[in-house]
């Protein structure tokens, strides 16, 4: 086997990649792996990539071919490609279109050139309750009803279905985008007609449904309403929570010539059933108990919808999941910063909402100055030797709570705000108690879960027009929450060693800055600690994206300006 030395990647056996993070390429290299391979570990020297079936698929989806990545893993590979490695890639990458799905009149058809495809999925047990009948050597027919719960079953098995079954018009809309005007121009990046260009396939069958992965601030929201006006039909949106039920409403009204009694929101507090109606996952999933149904699932048939949007649809809660199973005729959209869901549900998304159809890297859009450059620095903080001796007798779970809670953080976070004095700042934690003794020492409000709508809008409007230049949030703030002039995050304490919620709360300070548009994020960690751990992981994805993080030891104002 031939050796060069030159190259930054090792291939393994086991559909690992290594990667030298001190390779001249690695920028170039890291960024290309990305569209075919997940990250999943990042010491200082060497990242470790794991291909897998789903991230093969999803890059097939997307237009990606075999070609494509053994061309590249051959460039870049020190020791080439391991035989079997090769054949896999082949085999998992043809296996997306292997099986597609097509309608004749009511039925609808399971098709695969492959006769051996057909003859296998005949003996499969769990495909016979979906009244599965061969129609000749490679065509099975079904019922309908069973479409969402086939495609669950079949990717499971081994077979992603390319669904080309088509979708049912819906209740005619009419949208059309304004120009905006001399006040307020407005016209699509080029970038976000591509991603919808990419869920439109021109209205035919190939497109329809799928996910749009792209950076927070990088005009999600905008894309969905550019996709309403492709399809011209009644939509139901669903978000993550009031505030952004909210900030849809108002792009709608602003981005479009759809009037007012046209959007109705459907939250807690009111349920509106319009033409193009908004919704937030925690409603449609809200029930007295566990044993009794959901109260107001049957959103999903109170109008003709046309198009779906599943905006964070790495949040989609199970019970929509299901629901989703049964609306495989109604297009629909996914938006979404990751795919990754901590609960392993990619495959469901995939399935029922559609694979993955665009995705912008976080770095190229920053590099093009529509979102800001980032600075990520973690703060490691020592905890004083009283909590110290408490954290090593405690369980595991009390551990991460009480290096979260380290009350030396707080001396660090208030020399982090006197630093960034006159900027929007953030800051950003996970325990209440935490948050309130940082407002109760810095004057500054808090935002909560508990806090009322209405005073949550008016705290988010005073920062907006700077009124005021620091808020503390909760996780509340993690999803949707548009603050585009904060420029400094600092994350005092998270969710353990979530990706995601990383990545959201980086995208808080994403939105384009004037002047040199660089924002930073901080993470203030207890040095020595199970937090240290799980912050290493809660990184990965921000790295895989291009970030890197600064270490620095955390210091108090007092410590600063000792001499």
């Amino acid at each position: 086997m031939q050796f060069h030395k030159d190259r930054p990647l090792v291939i393994q056996n086991d559909f690992c990649i290594l990667l030298e993070t001190r390779h001249p390429s690695f920028e170039e290299v890291r960024a290309g792996l990305s569209r075919f391979a997940d990250l999943v570990k990042s010491p200082e020297n060497i990242h470790t990539y794991r291909m897998t079936s789903l991230s093969l698929w999803n890059a097939a989806a997307a237009g990606i071919t075999v070609g494509e990545i053994l061309s590249f893993l051959e460039m870049w590979s020190k020791f080439g490609i391991p035989s079997a490695v090769k054949s896999d890639i082949r085999r998992f990458v043809e296996r997306y279109g292997l099986v597609r799905m097509e309608r004749t009149g009511e039925d609808l058809l399971l098709i695969s050139d492959d006769l051996s495809v057909i003859k296998e999925m005949v003996m499969y047990k769990s495909l016979r309750s979906y009244g599965l009948c061969q129609v000749d050597e490679r065509t099975l027919r079904f019922s309908p009803q069973y479409r969402g719960l086939l495609k669950q079953e079949l990717i499971k098995l081994g077979f992603p279905v390319d669904d080309q079954a088509g979708y049912s018009r819906g209740e005619e809309l009419p949208i059309r985008l304004r120009d905006g005007g001399e006040e307020s121009p407005f016209s699509l990046r080029a970038y976000q007609r591509a991603a919808v260009d990419s869920f439109y396939r021109e209205g035919g069958t190939l497109g329809g449904s799928g996910v749009l992965v792209l950076p927070c601030g990088a005009g999600k929201t905008v894309i969905g309403i550019a996709a309403m006006g492709k399809l011209n039909c009644a939509t139901l949106i669903l978000t993550s929570n009031s505030t952004s039920v909210r900030q849809w409403k108002r792009e709608i009204l602003d981005k479009t010539d759809v009037t007012e009694d046209m959007v109705g929101e459907y939250t807690g507090t009111q349920k509106e059933v319009r033409p193009i109606t908004i919704a937030t996952y925690q409603i449609l999933t809200y029930r007295k108990s566990k044993d009794e149904p959901f109260a107001h699932m049957d959103l999903f048939n109170k109008r003709d919808w046309g198009l779906i949007v599943y905006d964070e649809v790495h949040l989609l809660p199970a019970p929509v999941f299901r629901v989703t199973a049964d609306i495989q005729a109604t297009r629909r959209l996914g938006l979404t910063a990751t795919l990754i869901r901590e609960d392993g549900m990619e495959q469901d998304v995939f399935s029922l909402v559609g694979p993955k159809r665009y995705e912008m890297p976080w770095k190229d859009l920053e590099s093009q100055g529509w979102i800001a450059s980032v600075e990520c620095v973690e703060l490691r903080v020592p905890m004083p030797e009283r909590e110290m001796e408490a954290y090593r007798s405690s369980s595991p779970r009390e551990q991460m709570r009480a290096a979260s809670m380290n009350p030396a953080k707080l001396d660090v976070v208030c020399r982090l705000i006197e630093q960034h004095k006159g900027e929007q700042i953030l800051i950003i934690g996970q325990y209440l108690e935490q948050l309130h003794d940082l407002g109760s020492r810095t004057g500054i409000p808090v935002i909560t879960g508990s806090m009322p709508n209405e005073k949550r809008e008016e705290l988010y409007n005073a920062f907006r027009k700077s009124a005021i230049q620091e808020l503390i949030v909760s996780k509340v703030a993690n999803f949707a929450v548009d603050l585009p002039d904060a420029t400094v995050a600092i994350q005092v304490s998270g969710s353990y060693g979530s990706r995601q919620e990383e990545a959201q709360r980086l995208g808080r300070i994403l939105r384009p800055k004037a002047g040199n548009n660089k924002a930073f994020f901080y993470t203030v960690i207890s040095e020595d600690t199970r937090e240290q751990e799980f912050a290493l992981n809660r990184q990965l994805f921000l790295i895989e994206q291009g970030y890197r993080y600064r270490m620095e030891e955390g210091k108090s104002a007092k410590e600063e300006a000792a001499p």
